[in-house]
């Protein structure tokens, strides 16, 4: 197995700006991403910082406003390659996926912000495209959603994509599942469609 870590979309946008993460609280993914990228680095594990950009009269993710900006917790460590993105998945318009297999990864390890957005679009690209896929459940999180289709809380939200997560697309792990994993401990599991299923059978 050979891993890089993709750190997506952790910008003051999720903590002090238009989108304040609520689940799981903000101190707890900050301090398990953290914590990720620093096993990461010990581990020799490539760590791609991932950054969302919109036009400047965005009122999201405007180019150079504070809320575009890396929140601290990112940008005061080290990482292998900083990039830009417009769009959820951070395969689209961008050259992850040649700069990856330049470098014989064949698994993505998925941390920050949104869990139901820019991860699980990364996540389920990823899959699409032959790499093996582990999402970080406690290094991710997100925020009430309401429209025109329904309301659904933040916890729910996070919680229903991570058990659509295990259920074909990634192992998800709590980070310090995953580090245990990289340091040599067990790997993580796998779930698929069927065990899925026949275990909500009644």
């Amino acid at each position: 197995m050979n891993r890089a870590l993709i750190v997506i979309d952790v910008q003051n946008e999720y903590v002090t700006g238009n989108l304040p993460i609520a689940y799981p609280p903000l101190d707890v993914s900050l301090a398990n991403i953290g914590a990720a990228m620093d096993a990461a680095t010990r581990a020799a594990i490539p760590v791609v910082v991932v950054q969302h950009v919109a036009p400047a009269d965005s009122p999201l993710f405007a180019r150079d406003s504070v809320g575009f900006e890396l929140h601290p917790t990112v940008a005061g460590r080290p990482y292998d390659l900083l990039m830009e993105k417009t769009l959820p998945s951070s395969f689209t318009g961008t050259g992850l996926a040649e700069w990856l297999t330049e470098r014989g990864v064949d698994t993505l390890v998925i941390a920050g912000y949104m869990t139901q957005n820019c991860n699980e679009s990364t996540a389920r690209d990823a899959v699409h495209r032959g790499f093996a896929v582990e999402f970080l459940s406690d290094a991710a999180g997100t925020l009430k959603l309401s429209n025109q289709a329904g309301s659904v809380e933040a916890k729910e939200l996070h919680e229903a994509v991570l058990v659509a997560m295990q259920s074909r697309f990634a192992a998800v792990a709590t980070t310090n599942e995953w580090i245990a994993a990289v340091e040599g401990g067990p790997e993580l599991e796998r779930s698929g469609i069927y065990g899925s299923t026949a275990a909500a059978r009644p």
